[in-house]
């Protein structure tokens, strides 16, 4: 993939924190765009569709969780990964960010090497982000045949209930995003009543007994992602 093609929108309110990312990142050839709040990212996101978000979380105006929250809502930004960097260690602030949508989290200090790496690694998902051809979808050992709606791993072949399949399908679209409960209960069982998260715990067990522990990865007190193996 050349990356000189993303684009990269990084919104923080510390201008040395804005130009140590800034420059880091056009290093490695990435087109980089600045916001100084929220409120100044969601315009600029609109105006640019950026390929990723750096969202730091504690800002004036509007904070990172509430841009996120936003951005989330509006179909242009579908495909746009979003990052939460803040100095906050605290376990609900992450999880805040995931449940808005966020596709990682990255602590301060930063680390520019660590933090490129990362950067780079979110963005390869992008090929995997985009519909699978032919609704086909082969990781490790295992086959989603969303046509055929038929699974296997290896030679074995595997007979999922639909939702199952569904659940399976919808989280190995995407290997290593974190989907929050609220995701998958919209997916999959869309505006149900009688659903609650309970019954997705159920799925996820029935799924692992399947196709066995080492795919479905639980994200505690956020929601599930699939594991590359």
């Amino acid at each position: 993939m050349n990356v000189s093609k993303n684009k990269i929108l990084i919104v923080d309110d510390e201008p040395d924190i804005r130009e140590l990312i800034e420059y880091n990142l056009r290093k490695e050839g990435y087109q980089v765009m600045t916001a100084v709040n929220g409120k100044e990212a969601v315009r600029i996101a609109k105006e640019n569709i950026p390929d990723l978000i750096i969202l730091d979380i504690m800002m004036p105006e509007m904070d990172g969780i509430e841009a996120c929250r936003i951005m989330r809502t509006m179909p242009e930004f579908r495909n746009t990964f979003m990052v939460f960097l803040t100095a906050r260690s605290e376990e609900y602030s992450e999880i805040a960010g995931f449940n808005v949508g966020a596709d990682d989290y990255i602590a301060k200090p930063i680390k520019p090497r660590v933090l490129v790496s990362r950067i780079n690694a979110i963005l390869r998902r992008n090929v995997q982000q985009e519909e699978p051809l032919y609704n086909r979808i082969e990781i490790a050992d295992l086959v989603i045949d969303r046509d055929a709606f038929m699974v296997f791993r290896g030679e074995e072949k595997i007979v999922l209930a639909k939702k199952e399949f569904e659940l399976l399908y919808l989280l190995a679209s995407k290997p290593g995003k974190v989907f929050t409960r609220e995701v998958i209960l919209k997916s999959i069982w869309e505006d149900s009543v009688v659903v609650t998260n309970r019954t997705i715990d159920v799925h996820i067990r029935k799924l692992r007994e399947k196709i066995g522990n080492d795919y479905v990865t639980t994200v505690k007190g956020v929601g599930y992602k699939f594991e590359k193996t």
